[in-house]
């Protein structure tokens, strides 16, 4: 059989989104100002200029944009990783178990999950937020706690199909426990599933923090994410337009790397006919 090779869409997405990671990582220690520095010798609001090293300009405060801007990608970035990981974690978890067991137990988690769906996504999030405070470590497990749905159908899906397979008949044959097989013989063949899903929901995940950053629920000053700069941008977007392009345009080419990722990650899980056994 002949080997699959990773594609050219999936190399250059792959390349492209590692060059925005490395940006947004090691950026701001090129820059001389840090990220809530106010550099009172330079024009407030001013344009992007080679001057004073503010390169993509300074806010109404006085701040640099270029640190700014890679300082919010870090937040966002982490959020939306963080996020995705408790969304994974929380719905493998609960699809494996009610897809292999079955039975009452399959239909209590999978009427939990009903009853979830039927709740405003956004809202619920909002709530969260409201109750227990706009702390960063809540905004990820808020996120990632309502954003496991989807994947735990899937994965009661697919391991529904894995459980009626030849291996796993004969791991109850050998005597291991039904946590023991799903820990060591359903789970480690949803990977390829896992990972699709993981690049699919990401870019979801950075998308609801910046909304929620937008709205003012999200990071608090003196941190900023993308979501809080486009917010500052838009106020101000009459003034200094520079505020709201650069973060808006990091935010859509890494949302667009993300998801061109996802879709070159479903395409080639679906030439493979699924996870293998």
């Amino acid at each position: 059989m002949r080997p699959h090779t990773t594609s050219p869409g999936m190399r250059a997405a792959l390349a492209a989104l590692a060059c925005v990671v490395a940006l947004v990582i090691v950026g701001p220690w090129f820059s001389p100002y840090a990220c809530d520095e106010i550099d009172f010798s330079g024009t407030w609001s001013a344009a992007p200029t080679l001057v004073h090293a503010h390169w993509f300009g300074t806010d109404s405060l006085g701040r640099d944009l270029f640190v700014r801007t890679l300082c919010g990608g870090r937040i966002s970035l982490l959020v939306g990783a963080v996020s995705t990981l408790v969304s994974l974690l929380v719905g493998v978890a609960c699809g494996a178990v009610a897809g292999y067991i079955g039975g009452r137990l399959d239909g209590l988690l999978m009427r939990i999950v009903d009853v979830l769906y039927a709740l405003p996504f956004m809202f619920f999030v909002i709530v969260l937020m409201v109750l227990f405070g706009r702390h960063l470590l809540l905004m990820f497990v808020a996120i990632g706690a309502v954003n496991w749905l989807d994947m735990a159908r899937v994965v009661r899906g697919q391991t529904l199909a894995l459980r009626e397979r030849d291996f796993i008949a004969a791991a109850r044959l050998s005597g291991l426990s039904d946590l023991q097989i799903i820990r060591r013989h359903v789970v480690p063949n949803l990977f390829g599933l896992v990972a699709v899903y993981a690049a699919v929901t990401l870019p979801q995940v950075i998308l609801i923090e910046s909304f929620l950053s937008f709205l003012g629920l999200g990071v608090q000053a003196p941190a900023t994410s993308w979501g809080a700069l486009i917010n500052d941008g838009a106020r101000e977007m009459d003034v200094t337009p520079w505020s709201l392009l650069f973060p808006a345009a990091f935010l859509s080419v890494t949302l667009l790397l993300l998801n061109l990722l996802g879709e070159q990650l479903r395409a080639r899980l679906s030439s493979r006919g699924g996870p293998a056994a």
